[in-house]
Order: structure tokens, then C-alpha cells, then sequence
């Protein structure tokens, strides 16, 4: 630890650079976080004094390949980017305490962390659950203070609520367990609680991939039990950025179309006496079609078709990773958009035909790039974001045509970031 005005200091005589670079991979946004880092320690100073701290960050994640999968217990690949919450970090004997931008969170004492109702859907409920849990698990637990900023967009796929999570839980391995718990265990609590204490079923994609870094391979065939792997590749090698282009289309009235997904792909496994589609024998399921059109419907055939390819293809990606066969990557992702296109249908909602921003914004990347990238639709569907790996030197030529259409500030260039949870300094 050290004193936070001497961090200052360290940050202006450029004493962190190479780390930052690290953890940032583009040399060009430095000067930005210097500046974001020295802001965060003075309003640190401001909130809780000129104390020795600590510096931690986690970033945000994107879904590369497997599109509506792990709620069937398939597989999936997930990359942190560099947008982070990055925590300004000082021990306190009792209490956490944590200031988020502008959102004051409430003190949570360490020694009261059952659950309460009125914590529901709260960060209060988030931190007293991955407290709790750690307990559990026979961690160690303590109080801290801490201002928190972060720059992982809300509502855009990129999991803040993940990121958070785990930034809790990599503060409390710092602090008290020398850093000493493994990542999946961190991803495991934070999803712990965002089930139990916030009162969320979430999976465990998102939060795996912020705390252990660059990019996983997960396979939910045990959901109790994930297989996390890390693909352990530089990606900057590729040199490839990582665009997520906000169409800016309402979630509003969507509930059903998203609910629809695993109902549809629930009763084509429940024809063969089975709760998930990845237990269902593929073979079966192609050798008694006209029996399930029957018992389901076509678009549920369709998404069932999509679950076991693109099963295959998150399979594949990974290998082609490994090999360094960029090309077969790509092009895997985009027959990943294409399968989710038409297949798993969830690229507008069909109760609103009038409106495809997603649709739309398919169409004017894959006209604008050609060679130089591929897009897909990222996450969810139907509204939010699509995705876009587009070659460095395109990059900014598609950022200027794409806001043209979406507005200014609405591509967001990002790297893939070889880091999870972690102490910065």
C-alpha cells in the first residue's frame, strides 16, 4: 500500500505506464487513464482522506460466440474487453463503504450479512452476498472503504452488473487473502450472489469472463459444475479491435420475446423426455422431425438446429484460436450472426416488425466492411448492441460510417484485455 497523494505523483511521473498499457492494450488511451486514475484517488482523498490504498480493476465482457447456449447448458465463448471498473481501495476495522461514480451505497457491516428482503435488485444485496458466501467457503473477510468508477456501459451486454461482482470479491482476496482465490471461485460467488442476494437467475458467462480475463471457453454441460478454459492467445497479434455498436433501440416490451428462446428449446427437449436441449442425441432429434414439428413448432425446430450448430462452432472458434487461424475465427463468428439470423430468429422482435435497428445495422456493417470484418448480434438480440471484429486499420473508417447512421459515440472500439479481476497497484 501507499499514500494515495504519492500514487498521484507515481501516476504523473509516468511510473505506471507500462501497466497501464498492459491492462489497456492501446497505448493511445494512457493519457486518459492517467488522468481517470489520478480523478478517482482525488475523490478518494476527498471522501475518505489521504490514506495508503490499493488500486484494483475488473473489466467488462463480451459474448463472442455461443448465442442463447448456456441456458441450454451448451457452450460458450466470452472475451474481457478494456472498459473496467477500476476501485480505489483503503482498509476500514468494520464496515464497507463504497461511493460507485455518483451512486452512494450504503455501509454494509461485516458482521450482519444475512439476507434482507429489502436488498433485492440492489449493490447493497450484491456486496453482502459475496460477503456471506466467502464465509461459506471459508474465506477470510474484512471492512474496506472505496470510490469506485467505471466505464463499462450500462445496458449495452457488457455485464456492469457482473463487473461489479467481481471487483467486490478481487478487493476482498487482495485485502485478505493475499489474492489467493482463484478466479472461478470469485465468478462463482459473484454469480452466488446475484442469485441468491439480489434475487436475479443469472448464469455464469458474465461473470467468468470478467474475473478470469481474456478469452474462456466455458462448457455448462454441468451446470453445477462449469468447465472454464482459458484460451490463452494474444489476441493483439491479430490485430483486430473488438466494435460494439449501440443501435439504440428500446428493451420496452421485450420480456416475452426473450422469454420465448428457452420455452421454445425447453419443449423440444421435454419430446425426449429431457429438461435441457444438450442432452438431447442429436441424431434423435433429426431422425423424429416431422414428429417434434408436430409436437412443438417450426421455430422451435429452427432454434433447436441453431443450439446444436452453434455448439459446434463455439468448439471450433476456440480451436482455430489456439491455431492461430484468425481467419477461420471470423469466419465462424459470422456464421455464428447468420445462425442467430435466421435460425434462432432473435434479431428483431415479431411482434414489431415495423422496427430491425439490429436488422439494419447488420446489413449497413456487413456492406461497409467486407473484407475488412465480420458482424454478429451480440447477446440478448432483438434490441441493444451487435458486435464487429473489424481489422485496426479499418477501424476508424467504420466507426465515422456506422455513427451515421446511429449517432455520434455510438461505436465503441474495444481490445480484448488479457486480464481479469486484479491489483493494479
Amino acid at each position: 500500500m501507499k499514500r494515495a497523494s504519492l500514487v498521484i505523483k507515481d501516476i504523473q511521473n509516468d511510473v505506471y505506464n507500462k501497466i497501464l498499457n498492459d491492462i489497456y492494450v492501446d497505448s493511445s488511451l494512457i493519457p486518459h487513464q492517467k488522468e481517470r486514475y489520478i480523478q478517482a484517488i482525488e475523490k478518494f482523498i476527498s471522501l475518505y482522506g489521504d490514506k495508503d490504498i490499493e488500486v484494483y480493476s475488473t473489466p467488462g465482457r463480451s459474448e463472442v460466440c455461443g448465442n442463447h447456449t448456456d441456458h441450454q447448458h451448451g457452450e460458450v465463448l466470452a472475451a474481457a474487453i478494456n472498459l473496467d471498473i477500476i476501485a480505489i481501495v483503503a482498509y476500514h476495522d468494520s464496515h464497507i463503504k463504497i461511493l460507485s461514480d455518483d451512486y452512494d451505497i450504503h455501509a454494509i457491516e461485516i458482521d450482519d450479512l444475512k439476507k434482507k428482503e429489502e436488498e433485492l435488485e440492489t449493490s447493497e444485496g450484491l456486496i453482502r452476498g459475496v460477503c456471506a458466501r466467502y464465509l461459506e467457503l471459508g474465506y477470510k473477510i474484512g471492512g474496506f472503504e472505496a470510490y469506485m468508477t467505471s466505464e463499462v456501459l450500462q445496458g449495452s451486454g457488457l455485464s456492469s452488473s457482473a463487473a461489479f461482482e467481481v471487483i467486490v470479491g478481487t478487493v476482498l482476496s487482495g485485502l485478505y487473502n493475499q489474492m489467493s482465490i482463484d478466479p472461478v471461485t470469485i465468478a462463482q460467488v459473484g454469480q452466488y450472489s446475484e442469485n441468491v442476494y439480489f434475487g436475479k437467475p443469472c448464469g455464469l458467462m458474465d461473470q467468468c469472463a470478467c474475473s478470469v480475463g481474456s478469452l474462456i471457453h466455458i462448457d455448462f454441460k454441468d451446470n453445477n459444475h462449469p468447465i472454464v478454459e482459458k484460451v490463452d492467445v494474444d489476441f493483439s497479434q491479430f490485430e483486430h479491435s473488438l466494435c460494439i455498436v449501440d443501435v439504440h433501440a428500446s428493451h420496452a416490451d421485450l420480456t416475452d420475446d426473450y422469454a420465448s428462446i428457452p420455452f421454445e428449446m425447453k419443449k423440444v427437449a421435454e419430446f425426449f423426455g429431457k429438461e435441457f436441449l444438450r442432452d438431447v442425441n442429436e441424431k434423435d432429434f433429426y431422425n423424429q422431425l416431422p414428429e417434434v414439428r408436430k409436437a412443438t413448432n417450426d421455430r422451435a425446430v429452427l432454434r433447436t438446429i441453431h443450439l446444436f450448430e452453434e455448439n459446434k462452432r463455439v468448439q471450433k472458434a476456440v480451436q482455430a484460436l489456439k491455431e492461430n487461424n484468425f481467419d477461420v475465427f471470423k469466419n465462424t463468428v459470422k456464421a455464428s450472426g447468420q445462425s442467430s439470423f435466421k435460425y434462432l430468429q432473435n434479431i428483431y422482435s415479431n411482434h414489431d416488425t415495423d422496427n430491425q435497428a439490429v436488422s439494419i445495422a447488420i446489413a449497413l456493417s456487413e456492406e461497409l466492411l467486407k473484407e475488412y470484418g465480420v458482424c454478429r448480434v451480440h447477446g440478448g438480440g432483438f434490441a441493444g448492441t451487435i458486435q464487429a471484429f473489424v481489422k485496426d486499420e479499418f477501424v476508424e473508417t467504420y466507426k465515422k460510417e456506422i455513427e451515421k447512421y446511429f449517432g455520434e459515440g455510438s461505436c465503441h472500439i474495444l481490445k480484448v484485455r488479457k486480464y481479469g479481476g486484479m491489483k493494479v497497484l
